[in-house]
């Protein structure tokens, strides 16, 4: 069994070594170099993270004040004495305060930065040795007289907790004066540049962990920090729900493995179930599962959901993507796009507080949508061109797509690529579908949802037909669906929007890479070993 060592994973050079050598030099100072926990105080209300402290009022208000002071004396003359001393008394009256974080640079003076990930707090360690060492032993030991060679063997990095009271420093930034210092965790590899993060753009996807850390870290940035970009992502999402679940509709979960790849026009994934032998696919989407609740009386119904798709990759494709999926009885595909334009407005007011995204140099306003026929467009863009079903996509492919950058809702497909749309009842060629476009991607589909059984029928016997002559990504009968439609649908309308996709627009990334945490890429190639692309010997 071939199995890389520690050292073959870790690389190895002097900083990993003297990492290496201080952390042996610590476990013999506090025994546990990787201990079970540390308590925070509760000075602010909740636990006492170093975000919570920074925007604590108490401390919100010394710093403003201290601002003041320095603004009202000469350039380069410290604060009066007594000015200070009374905002310390104010700050020594808050308590003791137990705070615990990551060394934003090295400890080479008194003065250091602990993270926790967003924001920054300032400690204070006396050179002198004021203050005590707690041993990892599980009693907590106080060691008065080696806090500061424990201070000379902690990294760039490394996790500490530390207690103490609270003072202003001349600059004006609270900080903390440590009296106990306790090690939680050792950083083994040295830290990203702390000027600009990390440029390469591959090992910020491979390696998120040492993303954020770096994002964390840097002084300078462009745009959005990483973490600022899933936080964002995680305000689209919650929004959403909210706004769905004002509107009352209900959220629930349906198969990710599934024994028909149904739902959508897509290669899936194949894998096998040992105990019941059979083969499943990875959904590539969850509609007709969705559907299948609106039978059985689910009149408004909504999934998150994750979906697989074993196609090519692009900056907008992902083999794994996230999809907002809901749909509404007794509505048409008219009513889905009002609908639709009133989540879009409501999530992006929410997410960025206005309507105005600026998206790769484009100002897209969201408080309009447009709303234009697919062959309209193609006219539009490719005046003169000779226009049918069989080269219609192709042309607005080619032609209509990358000219949509205010959102644009595209209607009027032809129904012969729409399996599960209604047709238009005064124009039976055309499905009752839209998808939306925004600055050349497209970031929903919805459509009036084909309710009567024997005509679904029909139109997957069709696409049968297609996967008989090679198409792959033809739909697949679905009995049970069938099944179910049989026992009656009402009108109803839904839609599928790509989550991935809105957070590219509301974060001003390109690739989809840089708004999904840890996107799909080829295994990490070894020094020496051969490209499969190539043939040729590459460095990692």
């Amino acid at each position: 069994m071939n199995i890389p060592g520690f050292t073959d994973i870790i690389e190895q050079n002097d900083q990993t070594e003297a990492r290496r050598e201080h952390l042996d030099a610590l476990r013999d100072l506090v025994g546990n170099v990787y201990p079970n926990k540390f308590e925070r105080s509760r000075l602010t209300g909740g636990e006492d993270t170093i975000t919570a402290l920074k925007q604590w009022q108490p401390i919100v208000d010394v710093e403003h004040e201290m601002a003041i002071v320095k603004e009202n004396i000469p350039e380069g003359e410290r604060p009066p004495a007594e000015i200070k001393e009374a905002f310390n008394d104010r700050l020594r009256a808050l308590g003791t305060v137990r705070v615990a974080g990551r060394l934003t640079t090295p400890p080479r003076g008194n003065f250091v930065h602990l993270t926790d990930g967003m924001n920054k707090l300032q400690i204070y360690c006396d050179k002198k040795g004021g203050f005590a060492l707690v041993k990892n032993d599980g009693a907590g030991t106080i060691d008065s007289a080696n806090g500061w060679n424990a201070w000379k063997l902690i990294d760039h990095g490394d996790f500490i907790g530390v207690e103490g009271y609270l003072f202003v420093t001349n600059t004006g930034e609270v900080s903390v004066h440590v009296e106990k210092l306790q090690f939680l965790a050792k950083a083994m590899l040295p830290m990203p540049d702390k000027m600009h993060g990390i440029a390469d753009a591959e090992i910020r996807q491979r390696q998120r962990y040492y993303d954020l850390i770096g994002s964390s870290l840097a002084v300078e940035h462009e745009g959005l920090s990483t973490r600022e970009v899933f936080e964002r992502r995680a305000k689209i999402v919650s929004s959403a729900r909210s706004f769905l679940e004002d509107n009352g509709y209900i959220e629930v979960e349906t198969p990710m493995l599934t024994p028909k790849a149904t739902g959508a026009a897509a290669t899936p994934f194949e894998t096998h179930h040992n105990a019941l032998d059979i083969t499943l696919y990875a959904r590539i989407a969850p509609e007709l599962y969705l559907k299948r609740l609106v039978v059985g009386g689910f009149e408004k119904v909504y999934e998150l959901n994750r979906n697989f798709r074993n196609e090519g990759l692009s900056y907008k494709h992902n083999p794994e993507f996230t999809m907002l999926e809901f749909y509404c009885a007794y509505m048409d595909v008219n009513g889905m796009m009002d609908f639709a334009e009133k989540l879009y407005q409501h999530v992006i007011e929410n997410t960025i507080s206005g309507l105005v995204v600026e998206y790769e140099g484009n100002e897209i306003d969201f408080s309009r949508f447009e709303r234009v026929a697919m062959r309209d467009a193609i006219n539009k863009y490719a005046p003169g061109a000779e226009i049918d079903d069989n080269n219609i996509i192709q042309l607005f492919d080619d032609h209509v797509e990358a000219n949509l950058i205010q959102p644009t809702f595209i209607i009027d497909y032809p129904k012969s690529i729409s399996p599960l749309s209604k047709a238009d009842p005064a124009n039976p060629a055309v499905a009752e579908r839209f998808e939306l476009f925004v600055n050349g991607m497209e970031v929903a589909n919805g459509f009036s949802e084909l309710n009567d059984p024997r005509e679904q029928y029909d139109r997957f016997v069709d696409q049968m037909a297609e996967r008989e002559k090679g198409d792959e990504e033809a739909m697949v009968l679905d009995e049970d669906y069938i099944r179910a439609l049989s026992y009656g649908m009402p009108p109803a309308a839904g839609i599928g929007i790509g989550i991935d996709r809105l957070a590219m627009l509301l974060t001003n990334k390109h690739s989809i890479r840089d708004v999904i945490l840890f996107p799909h890429m080829r295994p990490e190639r070894k020094e020496g070993e051969k490209s499969r692309e190539g043939g040729e010997e590459t460095s990692s």
